[in-house]
């Protein structure tokens, strides 16, 4: 799918449970660079209305509703999983998206 940019959120299929990971559709959160966009995969993180506060789950709104990106479960997809555009972050939430990656990642 072209056009997917960072900060997007888009409909995702995740596939079957695993453990503890995420699955099903969902929305998701397109993290990776829009140099990037070439690829034939998209590192995206699920989003939840229903997850717990974390410093690694940032709340955004979506559609009016509080959700909170969960970090910890970011993958690459698949493109043929990603579907349409659903919302965007607003720059200041990009910039707590950002903080609690680097938290995630040990980058801080």
């Amino acid at each position: 799918m072209a056009g997917l940019r960072r900060g997007d959120i888009h409909a995702a299929r995740f596939g079957r449970p695993d453990g503890r990971a995420q699955a099903g559709a969902r929305p998701a959160l397109v993290l990776q660079a829009e140099g990037m966009a070439g690829w034939s995969t998209v590192i995206v993180a699920p989003l939840s209305a229903s997850a717990r506060h974390s410093v690694f789950r940032p709340m955004v709104e979506l559609k009016g509703t509080e959700t909170r990106v969960l970090l910890e479960s970011m993958r690459a997809l698949d493109r043929g999983r990603i579907g349409r555009k659903i919302g965007s972050l607003s720059a200041d939430e990009m910039v707590d998206v950002n903080a609690a990656m680097k938290k995630v990642l040990g980058l801080t």
